[in-house]
């Protein structure tokens, strides 16, 4: 039973939220469930660090992730690098075999045309991953070109060929990308278009940074779905969800 339960109206919040998992230890892993594991579902190895790994580890690691029912996968950058090589397949293999849940189909640094990227989306489902797609570029120059009503048409399409969460790109820092201007602040037009053009349960907000991570609270709800949350940081956005700190208290 959580200590001081009696003064918590909320039980479970029903949300995603993925942690990005830098290169943390084995053994810290298991200390950090411990304490978080009932708060986040996603884990993301950041940047492909994946290919740093003894395969072992990755094994030990997503078994202990998978015994609290956390999704974990490599991120995209490890898809777009295979897609480049030609080696999708056994991309596939090797995350299935490595005991990955999840699949993120994503051409932040390149290009896939889009009926390639339809086909993605579909061989992950059909090989029983949870399907992660991701819309947005990485350079903010490419990204801008993006207008709202463009990403607005790319998340329907997605969801269209079975996606089952699109992550709006935010990046680590969280500016000048995605719905955030130069500062990190929310551009508060463009999310509210879409938000009212998408199923807001099928979206993850990339949202690193705790003034973001308030916004997307207080103007969509506390079951909002965000990634890209620092593994420091998980205790802190589940204060923010369930209005225990100054920001959100009676607010949500």
């Amino acid at each position: 039973m959580r200590a001081f339960n009696f003064l918590d109206k909320f039980d479970k919040i029903e949300t995603n939220t993925m942690v990005i998992d830098k290169g943390l230890g084995y053994h810290y892993v298991e200390d950090f469930l411990k304490v978080c594991g009932d708060y986040f579902n996603f884990i993301k190895y950041g940047w492909g660090t994946s290919i740093l790994y003894d395969d072992s580890i990755i094994k030990q690691k997503n078994e202990v992730y998978d015994s609290y029912d956390i999704k974990s996968y490599t991120g995209g950058t490890l898809f777009e690098l295979a897609n480049n090589a030609g080696k999708i397949d056994e991309f596939f293999a090797e995350a299935d075999r490595l005991g990955f849940s999840a699949i993120e189909i994503s051409d932040g640094s390149t290009v896939i045309p889009e009926d390639e990227r339809r086909e993605f989306i579909k061989q992950a489902k059909d090989l029983g991953f949870f399907t992660l797609s991701e819309i947005g570029k990485k350079n903010p120059e490419k990204d801008h070109e993006y207008t709202t009503e463009k990403r607005i048409e790319l998340i329907n399409k997605d969801l269209e060929s079975g996606s089952d969460l699109v992550i709006i790109e935010g990046r680590e820092s969280g500016k000048n990308i995605g719905i955030y201007d130069d500062k990190g602040n929310v551009m508060m037009d463009d999310l509210k278009e879409i938000v009212s053009n998408v199923p807001n349960n099928k979206i993850m907000w990339e949202a690193p940074n705790k003034n973001q991570q308030i916004d997307l609270i207080l103007n969509i709800g506390n079951d909002v779905n965000i990634g890209n949350v620092n593994s420091n940081d998980v205790i802190s956005l589940e204060t923010l969800r369930r209005g225990l700190r100054g920001d959100t208290l009676g607010k949500v």
